[in-house]
């Protein structure tokens, strides 16, 4: 507001005052009374200067006083428009950069935009920016020559000021909100979570939108929110060439914002069955394009009629962006995702041997976060003399390198098993294998030969979980398994022994081998994680299709479940007027007479099942001399 001028009435009114002004503020500017001021002096004056911004080049030129508007000194700039970013925060650059794209694409020969600026003081004053628009006789642009004048002075005090203070800042925290979001987001299916989310179509100022996508010459929608019913059947999926607005978007590369139904309907008469799905009040297309690639297109739909502002376009526009490069990464994520998967799914079995006495089922879930694959796997291998190989095993690392090498090793070791070795030369010869690779991976596993006709188990595993087994009456045990280092670490130390525990399968029991991706949640303890399969298996359903698909889809499902997993459920069928007696075979090797301790361990556990009552100790002792004597006065071990 302007001061008003002395008053000569005025006590102490000095008149010599008014005469030596002018001289004062010569002397402040430098410029004597008479010298001839350039124009670019008469701007800098006024606190105004040019910019002259070549397209083609990617370079914008600044004269001194455009430098002292953006608080720039010589050297701090180099003609690139990227520079300006430590003088124009983030949210002002996407309006900026808004308003530009969409008077070029709308043909315009000028554009105009208030943003404020940083100073290297760190404060932020208000700048307007106005340029004209260049074009060639084909009327692609290809420079802007303009003004920048710093505003905070005449926005001082004022509505207008006020008023794009709460726009600005109601905008820059939808915009930091969505961007934040997105950010997060890892697959396309994580972006349409997103805007469909709660407050989605509000960060657009929208009531509702649409998300489509490019795929071929088809547009295909994959969003939707804030209707009043299903996305209509013939605009879910449409060609390109159609005359629908989402198509057109996709089409022309430019966005379109309509303030009317009737103009709505005018432009595309095929939405007028819809008006009461979609919201038809005013309506903007808008393309998503990311490093010049079309990728699909957003639709903002409003109740009421409106005429969009500059600055609600330029928001939009510049959300379009944002949702645009989201995508962008999105769809790259997902197509290397599918491709690590299905790697991954080529390596594993494609189909199951039939087993005599028994069935078996698997179940594989890749890692449920992140584009890579983890190691994890299964396999069941036809044995001679009827028996059968099951594998679960885990080669470390979450990359198709680990993907990789689990193939090369699940190869290797059914080569190995099918020989019919036993489980702890097979094991051995697996880990040789690996460390033969050299790949600095190493691998978890356990390897289990059933002998389906006798209940027999063979059980051999190298630094991974052992097996659980669930009886016919629902009894849960987990039976102490010995084991070794993992695969290549225990040939890389030496150490590659895997002995073997043998065990017996009732009839009407089941047998269970996973990775940890089934028992292991992030900040808790893996013993809770065991509990919790113990519980679902003794409560699942007998069916053991109907168990697998409890087992994989709701419990490791379950909040925080972002490991890979592998689980085979093997059952031993029942035998008519066969009574479910369980049975022990254990063997103890002549180099490791701490076995001993396992057997008493796996005896007393099989006579509490018997129901041996007061002998048990008896036969404890027993057992234990008789394996005493055998280590000490044969060259082999001893079999109970």
């Amino acid at each position: 507001m302007a001061e008003r001028p002395p008053d000569p009435s005025t006590e102490g009114y000095d008149p010599r005052a008014d005469r030596e002004t002018p001289r004062v503020e010569e002397a402040a500017s430098g410029v004597s009374h008479h010298e001839p001021i350039d124009l670019r002096e008469r701007l800098s004056l006024n606190r105004m200067g040019t910019f002259d911004w070549d397209l083609d080049r990617g370079r914008m030129d600044l004269d001194p006083g455009a430098m002292e508007v953006f608080d720039l000194r010589p050297g701090e700039y180099d003609g690139a428009p990227m520079s300006l970013i430590s003088r124009v925060p983030p949210e002002e650059g996407l309006r900026l950069d808004a308003a530009l794209s969409q008077a070029l694409q709308d043909g315009n020969s000028s554009y105009g935009a208030y943003f404020r600026i940083q100073c290297r003081d760190g404060t932020r004053r208000w700048t307007h920016s106005q340029g004209r628009i260049l074009h060639d006789a084909q009327g692609v642009a290809y420079r802007v020559i303009g003004i920048v004048r710093e505003a905070t002075s005449e926005l001082a005090d004022s509505a207008l000021l006020r008023s794009l203070q709460q726009e600005r800042q109601r905008q820059t925290v939808m915009v930091q909100q969505t961007t934040a979001a997105l950010a997060r987001a890892l697959s396309v299916k994580d972006v349409t979570r997103v805007l469909t989310g709660s407050g989605g179509a509000r960060r657009f100022g929208a009531d509702a939108l649409v998300l489509g996508l490019v795929e071929n010459d088809r547009f295909e929608v994959i969003a939707a929110a804030g209707l009043d019913g299903e996305v209509p059947a013939d605009m879910t999926h449409s060609r390109l060439d159609d005359t629908l607005p989402l198509s057109d978007a996709v089409r022309s590369r430019r966005p379109s914002f309509l303030s009317t139904r009737g103009e709505l309907i005018a432009r595309y008469p095929r939405l007028r069955p819809y008006v009461n799905v979609l919201p038809t009040g005013s309506a903007a297309f808008l393309p998503l394009i990311a490093q010049d690639t079309v990728l699909g297109a957003l639709g903002l739909f409003n109740h009421e009629p409106a005429v969009q502002s500059p600055e609600a376009r330029n928001l939009a526009l510049a959300l379009a962006g944002v949702v645009a490069q989201s995508l962008q990464r999105a769809t790259l994520f997902d197509q290397e995702r599918e491709f690590a998967t299905g790697l991954q799914a080529a390596m594993l079995p494609r189909r199951l041997p039939p087993i005599a006495g028994g069935e078996v089922t698997v179940r594989y879930h890749p890692a449920s976060v992140g584009r890579d694959v983890g190691g994890d796997w299964y396999d069941v291998i036809a044995l001679p003399q009827g028996r059968t190989g099951l594998v679960v095993g885990d080669v470390q690392g979450h990359d198709t390198h680990a993907a990789a090498v689990m193939g090369q090793l699940r190869i290797a070791l059914r080569a190995y098993a099918s020989e019919g070795h036993p489980p702890e030369t097979v094991l051995v010869r697996a880990s040789r294998f690996l460390a033969e690779l050299e790949t600095e991976r190493f691998a978890t596993c356990t390897y289990v030969q059933a002998d389906l006709e006798s209940g027999a188990l063979y059980v051999a595993r190298a630094g991974h979980l052992g097996p659980l087994i669930c009886n016919a009456s629902r009894h849960i045990d987990w039976p102490e398994i010995c084991g070794g280092l993992p695969l290549g670490l225990a040939t890389g130390f030496g150490e590659d022994h895997f002995p073997e525990t043998q065990l017996f399968l009732e009839p009407g029991s089941t047998l269970l081998l996973c990775t940890d991706g089934l028992v292991e949640q992030p900040g808790q303890d893996i013993s809770a994680g065991i509990d919790a399969l113990s519980a679902a298996v003794r409560t699942g359903p007998t069916a053991l299709e109907a168990l697998a698909d409890r087992l994989s889809d709701h419990l490791w499902a379950q909040p925080g479940s972002d490991d890979d997993m592998a689980l085979l459920l093997l059952h031993r069928s029942t035998i008519p007027g066969e009574a479910a007696t369980p049975r022990l075979r254990l063997h103890v090797h002549q180099a490791d007479p701490a076995g001993t301790a396992e057997v008493r361990s796996a005896l007393r556990r099989t006579l509490d099942q018997w129901r041996a009552g007061a002998v048990t100790h008896n036969v404890e002792v027993a057992a234990s001399e008789l394996i005493a004597n055998a280590l000490t006065h044969t060259e082999s071990g001893a079999l109970v």
